[in-house]
């Protein structure tokens, strides 16, 4: 387990601690990040009608009563995003963010059958998204990945053929995801497009124990050989399952105010995320949706360590652990988590 720097910290501190800190985001899908500002900028440039009136009219719509009604304004709000300029604009509003909140590695999320199914050619999509990761990584020193998802509530044969169009730019993209309705999509639907992924050998990952049960995070680690688990929240429901992810050191990617704003939870403070901590599973805080959830990075941070009593000791474990299971080089790493031990010795002086 990640051991704090022999300092102590103020907890006084810890709010500008928390924003300050190194930081990486793993779970983060970027076509979440749409603000309803930027929605209704490319509706216009690019001549899409949409079905709110105003930016008022949209945000007042984001109250949702699970995964599925936040699915089916999610869906409506990436409908602008027609051209690569639309996508690296939505990336770079996004890695803007990143650079605010002092986040030096994100693995972006980004679902190309959103898109394509459209019309929009994988091309466009995945050109936009890069060129703004590069960008970013000269202007403003965040590195930023892709994992491209596929869309679980749609067949394995449409993963497959999405897989396929991907290929030509197999070397823009780290590891594949899945995402989306999870009732009744359990992982194993998905197991020869992931054995396909893994040959060819990109990184894996999927949600699972979000709204679906413990038995998800099993097949997604047995069947799915995932490298690390995004929610995985229900967990906490098989003592067996939760002493393999220790471990194993499995990451879990959790999503604490997505989390509250879906229903998983009733509140922050019924949330399990410092109870998984306490036992030793490797816990990261990440921000989901951040445009429809109510917070970016640092707000889930914040509201999280203020609902769940969290201390430094918590706050640099969950820091390191977003370092450590991310697929960084060990080199790239060790350089970040130095730059954290840092940030932890300058606020104990």
């Amino acid at each position: 387990m990640a051991a704090l720097p022999d300092v102590q910290i103020d907890p006084q501190k810890l709010p500008a601690l928390l924003q300050a800190m190194p930081k990486a985001e793993l779970h983060m899908h970027i076509e979440g990040s749409l603000e309803p500002e930027l929605i209704f900028a490319l509706a216009q440039r690019n001549g899409v009608k949409l079905a709110y009136p105003s930016v008022e009219a949209l945000r007042a719509a984001y109250a949702f009563t699970d995964l599925q009604s936040f699915l089916d304004i999610y869906y409506a709000g990436a409908s602008v995003l027609l051209k690569e300029q639309d996508f690296h604009d939505m990336a770079w509003a996004y890695l803007l963010r990143c650079k605010a909140e002092n986040i030096l590695r994100t693995e972006m999320f980004f679902d190309p059958q959103t898109h394509t199914d459209r019309g929009v050619p994988f091309e466009v999509v995945i050109k936009g998204l890069t060129s703004a990761c590069e960008r970013a990584r000269l202007e403003l020193g965040v590195s930023a990945a892709l994992i491209m998802c596929f869309l679980r509530h749609l067949s394995e044969e449409s993963a497959m053929a999405t897989l396929e169009a991907a290929l030509p730019y197999r070397h823009l993209f780290i590891g594949v995801g899945l995402d989306s309705s999870e009732r009744g999509h359990p992982p194993e639907k998905f197991a020869r497009v992931f054995a396909k992924c893994k040959e060819l050998g990109l990184h894996l990952v999927a949600h699972a124990g979000e709204e679906g049960p413990p038995e998800y995070i099993y097949n997604a680690l047995d069947v799915l050989k995932v490298e690390r688990i995004d929610h995985g929240v229900r967990c906490i429901e098989d003592p067996a399952l939760v002493q393999r992810l220790i471990r194993e050191g499995m990451a879990l990617t959790v999503c604490p105010l997505s989390n509250v704003k879906l229903c998983v939870f009733k509140d922050l403070a019924q949330h399990n995320l410092k109870t998984l901590l306490d036992q030793g599973v490797k816990i990261t805080i990440n921000s989901d949706d951040p445009a429809y959830f109510g917070g970016y990075l640092n707000q889930n941070y914040l509201e999280t360590a203020q609902a769940l009593k969290l201390n430094a000791q918590d706050a640099y474990r969950l820091a390191r652990n977003s370092f450590e299971a991310s697929f960084a080089t060990q080199a790239e790493k060790a350089g970040w988590i130095e730059q954290l031990d840092q940030t932890f010795q300058r606020f104990a002086a």
